[in-house]
């Protein structure tokens, strides 16, 4: 149990991370990779914490940005790995630098390819357009989903029909769909279904197919095997390089977030605790989302004898974790460990209310600590002004 290795001067709230974890997931990743001759990159807008790429980068291909501090952050610290990136639109006045970082480059539509590819082509640069294929499989989540009606990510049949010109089409090295979050393998068979009906002629005129992110491959009952049959089905039709760029897969389930219980009160009939983490500052994703993170030591809420609705401490009154319940009363000082908070939380928190940002901690292999990462005001007040 991780509560039993934690230091005992461990400050609370904390990151940490499990290199242990990080290992094993990224030993699955680069297994398919070796079976069907894919290649996988690390989709920083989940998981960019640096000082964990040396343990990374001898499974992946590389990274994948989403703009230009991202590809940056990619090409300094994997220098010997590809880089790729991806924006809904670039800025002209980044484009230059962006350049000098990432070796490939995915325009979201016909315009901006018509802006910028000429000029990347010339910089030596593989050249894609990310397509839609207006096949959504996600259901209660419209925010995740990219094939959602008046989706404004990738270019649909009918935009390539109206705007892509021969000379366009001429610049393309590749082609790059990301339709799924946190899914299984059937529905990227699904998808690649919807890809090919509309866009499998393009397929044939190009050298690769980047199939984005969304793949769960890491999770206990991700079906590797259809994943890579969906790869290896590419491949042999179209004789084209897949690529695939998760993020959480990488470090799903590889950190923790330790917290403490502030204050106990009661509300009419519900039992609520005050931690001195925010769902609204250190996971957005909790509210953004919105989704319930794992607790270790506890149930769902009336599971267990007693129940407690977790909350943040600050102003805004839907700072809320979630309810839970427990085997015995919580209390000030009570120590709570959140699962799966590796992924989508150091790389989204904030420090709205003037919140403190945690510490970063890594759990390394042979169960030791290490401070990766150490906060203060400054954090704060430096990116509100210049004094």
């Amino acid at each position: 149990m991780i509560k039993d290795k934690l230091p005992k001067d461990l400050p609370s709230p904390c990151y940490i991370i499990d290199e242990a974890k990080l290992i094993e997931n990224c030993e699955i990743l680069k297994g398919v990779q070796d079976r069907t001759g894919c290649k996988i990159l690390l989709a920083q807008k989940a998981f960019s914490n640096y000082d964990l790429y040396p343990v990374i980068a001898p499974y992946l291909a590389g990274t994948e940005a989403s703009g230009l501090f991202e590809a940056r952050l990619g090409a300094e610290e994997m220098p010997d790995k590809e880089c790729h990136v991806f924006c809904a639109a670039y800025r002209e006045q980044d484009f230059d630098e962006l350049l000098r970082y990432a070796g490939h480059i995915v325009f979201n539509s016909p315009s901006q390819l018509k802006k910028f590819g000429r000029r990347a082509k010339d910089a030596g640069k593989q050249i894609g357009l990310r397509i839609n294929p207006e096949c959504s499989t996600q259901e209660g989540h419209e925010i995740y989903d990219p094939c959602a009606k008046g989706s404004r990510l990738g270019t649909t049949l009918n935009q390539w029909n109206e705007q892509m010109t021969p000379d366009l089409i001429e610049l393309l090295d590749g082609i790059h769909f990301h339709t799924l979050c946190e899914q299984n393998s059937d529905d990227l068979e699904k998808t690649l279904t919807a890809v090919e009906e509309k866009f499998g002629d393009v397929l044939k005129k190009v050298k690769w197919l980047n199939m984005g992110g969304g793949h769960h491959i890491t999770r206990s009952d991700y079906d590797i095997a259809l994943l890579e049959s969906c790869i290896n089905r590419v491949k042999d039709r179209y004789n084209v390089q897949v690529y695939l760029e998760p993020g959480e897969a990488v470090a799903l389930n590889a950190g923790y977030l330790f917290t403490r219980v502030l204050d106990v009160l009661k509300n009419g009939d519900v039992n609520i605790a005050i931690t001195d983490m925010s769902a609204a500052c250190h996971t957005p994703d909790v509210i953004e989302m919105p989704y319930r993170p794992p607790l270790y030591d506890s149930g769902e809420a009336g599971e267990k004898q007693y129940a407690y609705r977790l909350g943040g401490p600050t102003c805004l009154a839907g700072d809320i974790i979630g309810d839970y319940s427990f085997d015995a009363p919580l209390c000030e000082g009570s120590e709570l460990i959140f699962g799966d908070m590796a992924i989508y939380s150091t790389c989204k928190n904030n420090t709205f209310n003037g919140m403190p940002l945690p510490d970063i901690w890594l759990k390394c292999s042979d169960n030791s600590f290490r401070l990766l990462a150490r906060f203060g005001y400054d954090d704060f007040k430096f990116r509100l002004g210049s004094r």
